[in-house]
């Protein structure tokens, strides 16, 4: 098929909606799909109130409906509720082209957390945005019952999948001048992430910070005792996740949490809150054998995740695929005959 993928979210952004579109684009190459990718590169943009590392596509209506037109489709799926997600469903709708969204991200919570608007406005927007989908694809189980209880349906479940060639055990050297154990959290350091609350806890041994993002100056003066390493990226970065003792992730608002299945493969066991993202993860971990310690405590959690095998931490990641992945998607595309949809092919230049 030629499908057609439409994200505000894309590089040089480095957070799990990213990596995941990216992965998937690969994968879906390599079986031999074409993929046409509509991202913020392909237009004049302004800096996103609040989070300058995201940039905003200015006024992309008419350049979005010469792109459909001039890529011509089988398939179109919205990843993002942004300027280019708006446009392209725009599009889709006035033309009667069926469509697939996805729901990476809560912005009604991190909205919230902003600007304190009121989540029940933001989920209004939401289910207007998602209402026309074929399907709604979702992570988790524990997001679909959020976005039902908010009034949004036509759910179908995309999982996330973890590459285990580069997220792998290795030696612990990176961090050999630190005091162990070594806690990482990896990710966007933004409000929405909760950090803080990592970084409050009274552990032995030294915190890690993997990430950039809007909050990074403001953490670093109040945690001068934390080890900031900034964004890494590739085996730089699997590099970190194997050095490091425990995964302390502190979000609560996550629709997933691809970093906790990055963590697991590189055989760190995994310390979170119990909620819907790290919850759904390791949902099916054997209760008598765990990979990841969720307690509302967070230092309890993170102390008695010292104490799991990494071994076992890796062979569940294992079983996490990116195949499977891909399948998924695809079976939740809306395809249709791009003739039935747009104009005789245009002329050659």
């Amino acid at each position: 098929m030629r499908i057609l993928l439409v994200s505000d979210a894309w590089m040089p952004q480095v957070n799990g909606v990213v990596r995941t579109l990216a992965t998937l684009r690969d994968h879906l190459t390599t079986r031999g799909h074409a993929v046409e990718m509509i991202t913020p590169d392909r237009f004049r943009t302004v800096p996103c109130p609040t989070y300058p590392e995201i940039r905003l596509a200015i006024l992309p209506g008419r350049s979005m409906a010469r792109m459909i037109d001039a890529a011509r489709p089988c398939a179109i799926h919205i990843a993002t509720e942004g300027p280019l997600g708006l446009a392209a469903r725009s599009y889709c709708v006035r033309r009667g082209i069926p469509f697939t969204t996805a729901f990476h991200t809560k912005f009604a919570d991190y909205l919230h957390a902003r600007t304190r608007m009121p989540i029940r406005w933001s989920y209004r927007a939401l289910r207007w945005f998602h209402g026309p989908a074929q399907a709604v694809m979702v992570a988790t189980q524990g997001i679909e019952d959020e976005l039902r209880a908010h009034g949004i349906g036509n759910i179908r479940r995309w999982t996330r999948g973890v590459d285990t060639a580069l997220f792998a055990p290795q030696d612990k050297t990176l961090y050999a001048d630190l005091p162990r154990p070594v806690f990482l959290y990896v990710g966007r350091v933004a409000v929405e992430k909760n950090i803080a609350a990592f970084l409050t806890l009274d552990l032995p041994g030294s915190k890690v910070v993997v990430g950039d993002g809007p909050q990074l100056a403001e953490l670093k003066r109040r945690y001068p005792a934390v080890h900031f390493a900034g964004a890494r990226h590739g085996q730089d970065l699997a590099r970190h996740y194997a050095s490091a003792d425990v995964f302390v992730f502190p979000s609560l608002t996550d629709t997933f949490g691809l970093v906790v299945l990055e963590a697991l493969a590189c055989g760190l066991p995994v310390a979170a809150y119990p909620v819907a993202g790290p919850q759904d993860v390791v949902a099916d971990q054997d209760p008598a054998a765990p990979v990841a310690v969720l307690d509302h405590d967070l230092r309890a959690a993170a102390l008695a995740a010292l104490e799991l095998p990494p071994d076992r931490c890796r062979q569940f990641a294992e079983h996490c695929s990116w195949d499977r992945s891909v399948d998924q998607f695809l079976d939740n595309l809306a395809p249709f005959p791009p003739d039935s949809a747009f104009g005789p092919p245009q002329a050659a230049a």
